[in-house]
């Protein structure tokens, strides 16, 4: 039975790697999702039908119930929810994860509390599984509208410090005092965990939300890795290490992105509030363009690039935009996405989103592939896009987003931007953009708009 089982988890963990690597191309992404669940659910068989030593049957019946529930909710869910609603979804998700490592670490505690090494292990998932758990499901408050806006306390930074010092020095105090290695010791580390993991997430604006999304989702991983050490069960380990370290990296490329470093996504509160917006464009100049008008310009254009943003999945247009993508290509007109590294309230969101709507892979150009394609560009169409094309972040150094990379689409010949109204974007900041002479403002609900513009393109 022991060696079924390793060869269960052996298995689980090489489709881990499997699915993880092809989770890398947006092409191969879909199939290597199917081969990591595969592998989760071998992992998942070998552990029930294979452990050691008896179970009574009323343990694998708990167990057998468990999952059915766990499955229908997760199907349902994941089946139902919107793609609008896809980040905070992911978010919740993960902070779903993260209670378990520390549910983990809570029942293992009275059995390994005098092992110093497992102790260890114990409340290091205990921690950082808590703090995952609480910072997710602010996030996913903040994500769905319900806490919109940052909060910052009078001296958060310091305030957060001081009880993250305060919370590693309780972990070490239980470590190296056995007077203190006591459960309700343990319980008040788990409310100090959960604190700063609402601390961590609420002083932190939303134009920096993608990064700690990835943050939070290597904090779970991690935290996994840890129960997976508790266990001695491989597959968790592997499969903590592999989210925690994915997350990790992600989490970096997501800052490099952005230009900014970790510490001042944490510490900065990055689009956190209105206050100091710097420059803004208050009696410039706006110009609208109408339905007709824009697509006669499209029409007899060369090239067109698209800019998609979180609005363009609000209004649920991405299949209007793949309809006007393929009607521009009959007439000759080369048509491409520009995809901005945390466009949308996720790392990939765009790419997910146009994907639903069968647009080819090797339409979508990363910033930095585009970016120098804008100046031999005739019309450039940013749908729902704000912040990732604010020229702020290049002209405003009293800016917030100052520093960022946008994507360049001031320098093509024509920009048409499609927003309900003038309002600001997630980031609570005046685009630039919108003043700009090559700028024409087409307003109006995303899908209904572009809609209207299809019924032209078709007329013409």
């Amino acid at each position: 039975m022991s060696a079924l089982n390793e060869i269960c988890y052996f298995i689980a963990s090489m489709t881990f790697v499997i699915g993880l690597r092809m989770m890398g191309n947006p092409k191969t992404a879909r199939k290597g999702n199917l081969i990591g669940a595969a592998g989760m659910l071998v992992a998942i068989i070998g552990t029930v039908l294979f452990h050691k030593g008896e179970v009574p049957f009323i343990i694998y019946f708990l167990i057998g119930f468990s999952i059915l529930i766990g499955t229908l909710i997760g199907w349902f869910t994941a089946r139902k929810v919107a793609m609008t609603k896809m980040p905070e979804l992911v978010s919740l998700f993960n902070g779903m994860g993260g209670a378990c490592a520390a549910l983990i670490s809570l029942v293992e505690y009275p059995h390994l509390s005098n092992q110093t090494g497992s102790l260890i292990a114990v409340l290091a998932g205990l921690i950082i599984g808590s703090v995952s758990f609480s910072g997710s499901i602010i996030a996913f408050l903040k994500l769905n509208g319900t806490m919109s806006k940052a909060i910052r306390i009078p001296s958060s930074n310091i305030f957060n410090t001081a009880l993250m010092l305060v919370t590693i020095g309780v972990a070490t105090v239980i470590v190296l005092n056995p007077g203190f290695n006591t459960l309700p010791v343990v319980y008040c580390l788990l409310l100090l965990s959960l604190l700063y993991g609402v601390f961590f997430v609420i002083p932190i604006g939303g134009a920096d939300m993608p990064v700690v999304i990835s943050l939070l989702n290597s904090f779970t991983g991690l935290a996994a890795a840890f129960g997976g050490f508790l266990y001695g069960n491989k597959a968790m380990l592997t499969g903590g290490i592999l989210v925690g370290s994915a997350g990790t990296l992600l989490t970096v490329i997501m800052c490099k992105a952005m230009n900014r470093s970790l510490s001042s996504v944490i510490f900065g509160a990055f689009g956190g509030n209105s206050a100091g917006l710097g420059k803004t464009s208050e009696g410039g100049t706006v110009k609208d363009i109408q339905v007709t008008d824009l697509s006669i310009l499209m029409n007899y254009s060369k090239k067109v690039i698209i800019v998609p943003g979180y609005g363009l999945a609000v209004a649920q247009a991405q299949h209007v935009i793949h309809e006007i993508e393929l009607l521009l290509e009959s007439r000759g007109v080369e048509v491409k996405y520009a995809i901005h590294p945390v466009a949308g309230r996720m790392p990939g969101h765009m790419n997910v989103l146009l994907a639903e709507s069968s647009v080819d892979y090797s339409k979508l150009s990363e910033m930095e592939e585009i970016n120098p394609e804008f100046a031999s560009t005739d019309v450039v169409l940013v749908v729902g896009a704000n912040d990732v094309v604010n020229p702020a972040a290049k002209n405003d150094p009293s800016s917030p987003i100052y520093g960022m990379p946008i994507l360049d689409v001031e320098n093509a010949t024509h920009v048409i931007v499609n927003k309900r109204s003038m309002n600001a974007g997630y980031a609570g900041i005046e685009n630039e953009l919108f003043y700009n002479n090559k700028t024409s403002m087409l307003f109006g609900d995303a899908k209904s708009v572009l809609t209207a513009l299809v019924n032209e393109l078709k007329a013409l």
